[in-house]
């Protein structure tokens, strides 16, 4: 993918962030500038993402458990371990750890997982805490931990994952008043789209 497309698309997803400063709080603008530059470096294979990953999850951590988005929280706790398992992960070069894509069956047998596990914990969310939404919340919490685990095995089909999750967390975000959040996920969407165009396996020798 010419890099000049994911420029362009910093350039956009900046004014629209911009426009949205005024109404959010500095913690939540902080975490989301980070996270779209760790996005954009994870397009580009470059390491550093991780970095950018770890930053931005530690904000968001205070943010989303200030909205009791409680699942979304306690990801952020498991985005943390993540990134520093990527930045190890991520130590050789692009050419030394190259782009696989898993087969269809087993992408297939991870969303029946993803599905069973929101529900049974949507269930105990719903009964045991004031979460906001506790289906939804559980989905996007399984759905990530998976999309995450695929991109630091630079598994293509996280960035397929990572369309249906961020839609659904901009949904989420839009309904708790994260006005400067929802944008930016709006944006991951477009990101990803770029990402699965970019990430494209070697052919086999």
């Amino acid at each position: 993918m010419p890099h000049q497309e994911v420029f362009v698309t910093l350039s956009d997803g900046l004014t629209l962030i911009a426009r949205s400063l005024g109404s959010v709080s500095p913690l939540e603008g902080g975490a989301a500038l980070l996270g779209l530059v760790y996005v954009l470096l994870a397009v580009r294979e470059s390491r550093w993402c991780w970095t950018f990953a770890f930053a931005s999850t530690a904000l968001y951590l205070v943010v989303f458990w200030q909205t009791r988005l409680f699942m979304q929280a306690a990801l952020q706790g498991y985005f943390l371990a993540a990134a520093i398992y990527g930045w190890f992960a991520w130590t050789r070069s692009a050419a030394e750890r190259p782009v696989t894509t898993g087969s269809i069956a087993s992408s297939l047998q991870a969303l029946v997982a993803v599905i069973l596990l929101a529900f049974v914990t949507g269930r105990i969310l719903a009964v045991e805490t004031h979460s906001s939404d506790p289906l939804l919340d559980a989905f996007t919490t399984w759905g990530s931990c998976y999309a995450t685990w695929l991109q630091a095995r630079k598994r293509r089909e996280n960035w397929l994952w990572w369309v249906a999750v961020d839609l659904v967390i901009m949904w989420l975000c839009l309904r708790q008043g994260l006005t400067l959040t929802a944008t930016l996920y709006g944006l991951f969407v477009g990101l990803a789209v770029l990402g699965w165009r970019a990430w494209r396996p070697k052919p086999s020798e």
